[in-house]
């Protein structure tokens, strides 16, 4: 039997510059699940996304997806994409089998966590919240994008795509700085010293923390979970009921501290290079 796409529509050009195709997954000309792939709307056009691999339930665990997605690996060849990447539902575990087994590596994953409706605890002793300073901004500012343009360089992003996208993504959350609505960047003390800071903001109705960091001096001393701690609090404080984030691959001492204060996994993003 021969598992093939089949186009169900022109080739698509988004006014992002994006272009995408959704195809029917065929066996033997039958169709037996779609497809959806599409240019990345962040890096560009040399970055493919399977946005939707679907497989009906009698065709499955025949190998009907794997073949699917090898053929959507070279469409997006023929696109003169130079990486492909996906994401997968914490609870799709074949779906997950599936891309790792094809070689797809784990770039990063989103984490949520319910807050309910009893206060988070209080901070310890000795440590206090407080919003950060306009000259405590900028050095954070500067830092922050290139460390975060380096997360994505460390994980198989090309330089000038990572800087790019650190630079767009600052822009676009942080128009005003600390002005910006529905957003609040602190910093943490503990006994009057600086030892970390944290950026809570709001994204699809939850508290998002954006980045959480403690200072190189004072890590291994619980502050890490105090930020997040803070970051809880905060989000109540506001009246939201979910608290999510992100955390990239390899970043053992933060997906540790995440899961020990209740993070569930929701979402794994997936990349592999096609070259």
């Amino acid at each position: 039997m021969t598992t093939t796409l089949r186009p169900t529509e022109p080739l698509q050009h988004a006014v992002d510059g994006t272009r995408s195709r959704r195809y029917q997954v065929c066996v033997n000309s039958r169709p037996v699940g779609a497809i959806h792939l599409a240019t990345h709307p962040v890096f560009g056009s040399a970055v493919a996304q399977i946005r939707e691999l679907r497989i009906e339930e009698p065709d499955r665990r025949r190998g009907r997806g794997t073949v699917a997605a090898l053929a959507a690996e070279e469409v997006a060849r023929g696109w003169g994409c130079e990486r492909i990447e996906t994401s997968v539902p914490s609870g799709a575990e074949a779906g997950l089998r599936l891309v790792k087994a094809l070689g797809y590596v784990t770039r990063n994953r989103w984490m949520e966590k319910a807050l309910g409706e009893v206060p988070p605890p209080e901070l310890p002793a000795g440590s206090r919240g407080r919003p950060m300073t306009q000259a405590e901004y900028e050095p954070w500012d500067r830092e922050g994008r290139e460390g975060y343009a380096q997360d994505w360089i460390s994980r198989g992003v090309p330089e000038a795509e990572a800087y790019a996208k650190s630079n767009r993504s600052h822009d676009q959350l942080l128009p005003e700085g600390l002005a910006t609505e529905n957003m609040l960047v602190s910093v943490l003390e503990h006994e009057d010293k600086v030892v970390g800071d944290l950026w809570v903001g709001e994204r699809d109705q939850s508290a998002f923390v954006y980045n959480v960091e403690v200072r190189a001096a004072h890590r291994g001393k619980g502050h890490g979970r105090t930020l997040m701690l803070l970051a809880e609090a905060q989000a109540v404080a506001v009246g939201r009921s979910r608290i999510a984030l992100n955390v990239f691959a390899g970043n053992t001492p933060a997906e540790r501290l995440y899961e020990s204060l209740g993070y569930e996994t929701t979402m794994y993003h997936l990349y592999k290079g096609l070259l």
